[in-house]
């Protein structure tokens, strides 16, 4: 199941709008926040919607800005699967950039997940 979240995707939270328990802001000048900017998120995430059917069965899908995110982080710092989810839950830049409201100190996903992500990209 897929639920279409462009009104929520494409809306770019600002640096100072994400949540940091521990005080602070993101800077608007990290490398994520300028590249968060840049990905086409709303195109992607048309063409990542058509790949599931129209149903209400079964479990929720990892939104596209987390799935294509995640490809991102992995390729630009040449991770593993479970090195790049570890990243993310250990660095707010990263888990701004794959489009959470504020940080969170556990995973978004598992990292078997990646799997899906990679086959699903090479499609397109």
């Amino acid at each position: 199941m897929y639920e279409f979240l462009s009104h929520r995707e494409n809306q770019l939270l600002l640096p100072n709008d994400f949540f940091l328990p521990f005080g602070g802001k993101l800077s608007k000048e990290n490398r994520w926040v300028k590249l968060a900017r840049l990905v086409p998120w709303a195109y992607a995430e048309k063409k990542y919607a058509k790949s599931f059917r129209k149903s209400f069965r079964g479990q929720k899908a990892v939104s596209i800005r987390v799935a294509l995110g995640a490809l991102i982080i992995q390729e630009r710092l040449q991770l593993s699967d479970r090195e790049t989810v570890q990243q993310i839950v250990e660095n707010p830049y990263l888990q701004y950039f794959i489009g959470l409201e504020g940080y969170q100190d556990h995973p978004p996903f598992h990292s078997s997940l990646m799997t899906h992500f990679r086959v699903w990209a090479s499609k397109f």
